[in-house]
């Protein structure tokens, strides 16, 4: 980007305020709310003014000035994964809301029901929709189509520009009349680098080889996977080591499978808050793994392994795949649920020092191109375009 775009960007974005609005709770960590917060600081830096809107779920939250806890949110069970409920029982807070702070942008992160619905309906603002989930995997949209045609309905009448993180997800909206762009997903390279201090009780002894899983315990995050390719590559090589981060509905599951099957050296750690502590973890692998089966319409962990300087291993979900297509991080992906596959991705890692260099340095190189100057200078360009437009 040239300095005189960029400087016409400052100028135009430093008029204006920005409400950027969660369907999913920010209780838990998740990709679309680490998306959110680096948009957020981003402009910040920027002096671009901004907000985040979230649901509430526990009574206790607060997170601070900056976000804004409106509407309920109930947790959800679909598809192997969980989403999020939003509703308003009190529609007047929303109008007091709205009134309170004059966004000029309501920029929402996919769309939760029915509380998007209750925003857009009293929004005077330009309405902007990133959309990050990959609705094709979806069982509930599989059994029930009409959900397309229902969100296609509802951006018809009141989005004035589409982001997709991801091609895949630009086809959804294929009869949308407005401004539609790829943005891709981004990552805080001030908190995921090289630099970060490992978590020191996995440093030793040296000679182990630290497999990292970070993720939600689910079905769809495919945890099992890595197990059964680890049950085959702990017979053949005694200095391995699997690190799992995170928590989720099949934990029990998952360690049972390590007892069953008397998997040694696998360390469950619980779910890790806040992007500084993940990256600790990050920095303690040898090789990062996520073998995710569906659902995923971009990455974002692969670039927060890239950027600490690892070599990422996983499925090709379409997400996976479209990320890292026509690059040598393809390579490293294996057929989704084909464990011995994976087993045999990881063991040529496993086996080359010299490989997770040289994998390792090529992501940290590839994963420039998503810093978040990068991703929210895109970002405030597309709001511009979708306000002349608009005219």
């Amino acid at each position: 980007m040239s300095d005189i775009i960029y400087q016409r960007i400052i100028s135009f974005a430093n008029n204006m305020k920005v409400a950027f609005i969660s369907c999913h709770s920010f209780d838990k960590p998740g990709g679309v709310k680490n998306h959110i917060l680096g948009l957020h600081k981003e402009f910040k830096k920027r002096g671009v003014q901004s907000k985040i809107i979230a649901p509430r779920r526990l009574a206790s939250e607060n997170y601070g000035k900056d976000v804004i806890l409106l509407g309920t949110s109930f947790p959800l069970r679909f598809s192997g994964s969980q989403g999020d409920l939003d509703i308003n029982f009190n529609p007047l807070a929303i109008e007091s809301c709205l009134k309170k702070e004059k966004f000029d942008v309501l920029h929402f992160h996919n769309f939760g029901f029915p509380s998007a619905l209750q925003i857009l309906e009293r929004s005077k603002s330009m309405n902007i929709l990133t959309f990050h989930a990959d609705l094709s995997g979806s069982g509930i949209v599989r059994t029930f189509p009409q959900i397309v045609k229902l969100i296609n309905k509802i951006v018809q009448w009141k989005i004035d520009g589409i982001i997709g993180v991801a091609p895949l997800i630009l086809k959804i909206f294929k009869d949308y009349k407005g401004p539609k762009v790829l943005i891709p997903n981004g990552v805080d390279l001030d908190e995921f680098n090289p630099k970060v201090k490992p978590v020191k009780k996995f440093k030793k002894p040296r000679n182990k080889i630290n497999i990292l899983f970070v993720g939600r315990i689910e079905e769809r995050k495919g945890l099992i996977y890595l197990l059964k390719a680890y049950q085959i590559l702990e017979k053949k090589y005694s200095n391995l080591r699997l690190i799992v981060v995170g928590k989720g509905p099949l934990m029990e599951q998952s360690q049972n499978f390590v007892k069953e099957n008397n998997l040694k050296d696998v360390h469950f750690e619980g779910e890790k808050k806040g992007s500084k502590e993940v990256a600790r973890y990050f920095n303690t692998a040898d090789i990062y793994c996520s073998p995710a089966i569906f659902g995923e319409s971009f990455g974002i962990v692969l670039l927060e392994g890239m950027a600490c300087r690892k070599p990422v291993v996983g499925f090709s979900n379409k997400g996976y795949k479209q990320l890292l297509e026509g690059t040598k991080g393809s390579k490293f992906l294996a057929r989704p649920r084909d464990y011995k596959g994976l087993a045999k991705i990881l063991e040529k890692l496993i086996k080359s020092k010299k490989l997770r260099k040289e994998m390792g340095e090529w992501g940290l190189k590839h994963v420039q191109k998503y810093s978040w100057k990068r991703i929210a200078g895109q970002v405030l360009d597309f709001y511009k375009l979708c306000q002349k437009k608009s005219r």
